[in-house]
């Protein structure tokens, strides 16, 4: 079934010259295209890259949104994109238990969860174990929808990814996507995945300055998006309360002037 859908793989990756080769040369043979998108790299992660099999797609502004935003422009003619880092920390052997519930129509959009998954000891950080519970349950708390995580490694029908009207270039990409998801109504589910320790230091986790610059966007992202639900939500209870001046002309003439003398 998947050969009747072509199907994208868009890994963002920088400076990730010692895994990206591993990573693209472990991506299924059903996939049709495999996208790096260069965020700027210094260590010739492109040239391993396409040494390796992938088309290399060049963003130069840093930001993980920004780098897979290039590599959608590149894939507009897919059915079905897969997004996983390259840093070999996910395993893109298990890319079919996030496609084939797409394939097969049963959903629009497919999260790997890690928390639900078996991970390596060290995979995940305690500041990533942390911000994961408190951005998941603010999402189940404000939307009623549960995830476990925020993880990388997720597929999503294309026409649904471009409903969603992308438009984070940083850190809040993944939270972007599924708190989206959620308001545009898509088909939703999460698999468990592995998840391993990364190859070479994380840009985001691995620094102070990544981590307290990610949750603060992740919770930025969380609380525009629920102000707005709560503007939408009260612009809509009031377009339902009837004007003063709608209720009296609804009245018979003997109750307005009955409404007169009193």
């Amino acid at each position: 079934m998947r050969q009747a859908q072509s199907i994208a793989c868009i890994i963002p990756a920088l400076n990730e010259a010692e895994a990206i080769g591993r990573v693209v040369a472990n991506v299924p043979s059903w996939v049709d295209r495999v996208v790096v998108a260069d965020n700027g790299s210094s260590d010739g992660t492109g040239d391993v890259a396409r040494a390796a099999g992938a088309e290399v797609v060049f963003q130069n502004e840093r930001g993980y949104g920004a780098a897979c935003l290039m590599a959608m422009d590149a894939t507009s003619d897919v059915d079905i994109i897969v997004f996983l880092d390259g840093d070999n920390s996910d395993d893109p052997s298990e890319m079919g238990s996030l496609v084939d519930p797409i394939v097969s129509d049963q959903s629009d959009f497919v999260l790997g969860s890690r928390v639900r998954g078996e991970r390596e000891v060290g995979s995940l950080t305690p500041q990533q174990i942390f911000g994961n519970w408190l951005a998941t349950r603010l999402i189940a708390l404000i939307w009623r929808e549960h995830f476990t995580d925020l993880g990388p490694f997720r597929a999503i029908r294309r026409a649904s990814l471009d409903q969603l009207h992308m438009a984070d270039r940083t850190y809040g990409w993944t939270v972007e996507m599924q708190v989206k998801a959620v308001e545009n109504g898509l088909r939703i589910q999460e698999v468990p995945v592995s998840y391993k320790n990364r190859i070479g230091v994380s840009k985001v986790s691995g620094t102070l300055k990544g981590t307290v610059l990610a949750g603060y966007k992740i919770l930025s992202i969380i609380g525009r998006h629920a102000m707005r639900r709560v503007t939408k939500g009260s612009a809509h209870v009031r377009s339902r309360l009837p004007s003063a001046t709608a209720t009296l002309e609804k009245q018979t003439p003997r109750k307005r002037a009955s409404n007169s003398a009193s």
